[in-house]
């Protein structure tokens, strides 16, 4: 006995549940892509708000009561210069244990660089005509030659003030364009609020968790905070470009706004990921280089840890924060509230249609059994008898459709 069987269903919806009603393709990125494969992350929007508020919170509470460790360069103090054979770790570490050993007081906080083959670089607080002269002595001392050719120089406060409302004034600039260049290239408003939102989240968190470590402020750490809004506008680009892609006329597709975007969150999610280890990896190494080969002190480790923190933030923010917000703006405009509830009323009736499933089976004797099945109160069944096809019109009309009967070919009948 054969069966042969079709199925008429419902138009198939848009989201997770296609992971489910096929059998995986390609690999996972290409699955991604395609949509056989979906992460809901527009739908789960309320849950990536939260998160990003608990790390906001943590940021400010860290500023608020830790405050960011400044460098001499935004608190002022006293700099020296220390010739040594080789700036080796070696060479760093006796400096740093000669300015220990000075009986100069309170120097919490006094570094120790390498700068070049042959200098070593102390910073401490400012000192005093006589503090300037005993650290003087320790330090030559230390390396063996003449207090006269360890170099001093002192800096005031002011100049890292003036660094700090540079940065500020180009961090406005900085926005103000971004904010223009979105909404140029885009031609959409609600893209470069959603765009600026993510980078404020992004400095807010770098900036908060700088204080949280403790590690010290330097023009470095200003050139590392500038640079990674950079990388999260690229992300946050990349993301909006797929979104304009696939929301073109958006009121004409058999999907929303929220569905259409998450789809294109994941088409770039496998992009936006090597983008961001592909880029956090030689960060990686010049935060290790800073921190085990040079003791944390110095811009590599400034630098590093800057720019490691803004870029996972900018990934982040770009596919948890920017799109999402994107999607809740725009579907707040009448258009999209009346596609929104056009399609929510056609899947209602898609759903209470009855699912229609035509066989055929081949019984002894060369007849054929044709049934339609519907719901519980539409199986029905028309047979035949033996040597010939089914009795004329034994089957009812079945939802919208009628079933018709099967006949066997009249080469096959027996004669």
């Amino acid at each position: 006995m054969s069966e042969s069987t079709s199925t008429l269903d419902r138009p198939a919806d848009h989201g997770t549940d296609k992971a489910r009603k096929g059998k995986y393709t390609g690999n996972f990125a290409h699955r991604l892509y395609t949509g056989e494969f979906e992460f809901n992350f527009v739908a789960r929007r309320k849950l990536w708000y939260s998160i990003s508020i608990v790390l906001i919170v943590i940021s400010l509470a860290a500023l608020l009561f830790r405050g960011l460790n400044l460098g001499i360069e935004f608190k002022g103090g006293s700099v020296f210069t220390v010739p040594v054979s080789s700036t080796s770790s070696q060479s760093v570490d006796q400096v740093r244990k000669a300015v220990d050993e000075s009986k100069v007081p309170d120097l919490t906080g006094a570094q120790a660089t390498a700068v070049g083959t042959g200098t070593v670089r102390v910073q401490v607080r400012s000192l005093s005509t006589d503090e300037v002269t005993q650290m003087r002595d320790a330090l030559a001392s230390t390396v063996n030659t003449t207090p006269d050719k360890v170099g001093y120089s002192l800096i005031g406060p002011s100049w890292g003030g003036q660094i700090t409302m540079k940065a500020f004034q180009a961090l406005i600039v900085f926005l103000v364009l971004v904010a223009l260049m979105i909404w140029a290239f885009f031609r959409e408003w609600r893209m470069a609020i959603s765009a600026l939102v993510g980078l404020i989240h992004d400095l807010i968190v770098t900036v908060g968790l700088y204080a949280l470590i403790g590690f010290t402020v330097t023009p470095s750490t200003l050139i590392g905070v500038l640079t990674i809004l950079g990388y999260s506008l690229y992300d946050n680009v990349v993301v909006f470009d797929k979104v304009r892609e696939n929301t073109v006329d958006i009121t004409k597709q058999d999907r929303t706004f929220s569905e259409a975007a998450n789809a294109a969150v994941n088409q770039v999610l496998v992009r936006s990921i090597n983008t961001t280890v592909i880029g956090v990896l030689p960060v990686i190494a010049l935060l290790i280089a800073g921190v085990g080969f040079l003791g944390g002190d110095g811009p590599l480790a400034d630098l590093g840890l800057a720019l490691l923190i803004g870029m996972v933030a900018g990934a982040y923010s770009s596919i948890f924060i920017a799109t999402p917000l994107l999607t809740q703006l725009r579907e707040r405009e009448p258009d999209m509230k009346k596609h929104v509830a056009a399609l929510a009323k056609r899947r209602a009736r898609a759903a209470a249609e009855p699912q229609i499933r035509v066989s055929a089976t081949t019984v002894p004797g060369g007849a054929t059994v044709s049934s339609v099945e519907g719901t519980a109160d539409h199986d029905v069944s028309a047979s035949a008898h033996e040597g010939g096809g089914p009795t004329a019109r034994q089957m009812r009309d079945v939802g919208d459709g009628r079933a018709q009967p099967v006949r066997t070919p009249r080469s096959k009948r027996k004669k």
